[in-house]
Order: structure tokens, then C-alpha cells, then sequence
């Protein structure tokens, strides 16, 4: 069962400058910055209240540099919370929602995520993540 959205993530080219005007503009702490290299990517999550805006950087030549190259900065995807994400895999598999993620993973703040295809959500897709 979905509990809640846990952050929205956005694609960006310069991670530090954007995670710099959202935290100066919105005038909020600087999170750290994470790192997954296996991924070649670098990402912060600032905190708004319950939800999460998660800025991702691409390190190299990966599925996130690819996006910002396409569409420049912008809205990468949904993240949903949920405490049984196998069963809901299976659940939005039976809804004929196609999964990038067939099986979870450990999503770069160690908590097992999965990834639909952006059809699920009209050009946008959804992240299944642990709370």
C-alpha cells in the first residue's frame, strides 16, 4: 500500500548551483551531498516539511546526464512510499504498468527502491522506495 509521496526528483547539470538558489531562495540547510559511483551520479535531498526535493547530477555518461541533455534541467520522476514494495510491484505489474525495476534495488540513501518506465505516470516515472 502507498503511504505517501517521499520526495520528487529533479534532473539538474550542476547539482551544486541549483542545490545553492533552492536553499538560499527557500532559505533551508544544505544537505549533504551523496554520492553512488557504480551509477556515476551525485545527488542532495532538501527537506520541505514531510517531502523531499531530490536534485540528481550525472558524473559521467549516465541515464541522468542523458535526460538533462534531452530535456534540459526539470522533473525527473514521483517517489511513493511504501512498506511492502515487492507486493506492489506485483501489484502495478497485475495494473499492466511497465517496471524498469522488476526487482528492487538499494537506491543511493541505502533504501530499496524500484523504478516504473515514465508511461506510468503520462511521461513521468514513478519511484517505489522503503520509507
Amino acid at each position: 500500500m502507498i503511504k505517501g509521496i517521499g520526495h520528487i526528483g529533479f534532473a539538474v547539470k550542476d547539482l551544486d548551483e541549483v542545490l545553492q538558489a533552492i536553499t538560499k531562495t527557500l532559505n533551508l540547510p544544505v544537505p549533504p551531498i551523496l554520492e553512488k559511483k557504480e551509477w556515476n551520479m551525485r545527488a542532495a535531498v532538501v527537506q520541505i516539511g514531510e517531502i523531499g526535493i531530490e536534485i540528481l547530477e550525472d558524473c559521467g555518461q549516465g541515464m541522468i546526464g542523458q535526460f538533462v541533455k534531452a530535456k534540459g534541467n526539470g522533473l525527473h520522476h514521483i517517489c511513493v512510499l511504501t512498506d511492502k514494495i515487492e507486493e506492489e510491484i506485483e501489484t502495478l505489474k497485475a495494473r499492466g504498468v511497465e517496471m524498469m525495476d522488476e526487482k528492487p534495488r538499494v537506491g543511493i540513501r541505502g533504501k530499496k527502491i524500484a523504478f516504473t518506465k515514465a508511461s506510468a505516470l503520462g511521461g513521468v516515472p514513478l519511484e517505489l522506495s522503503e520509507p
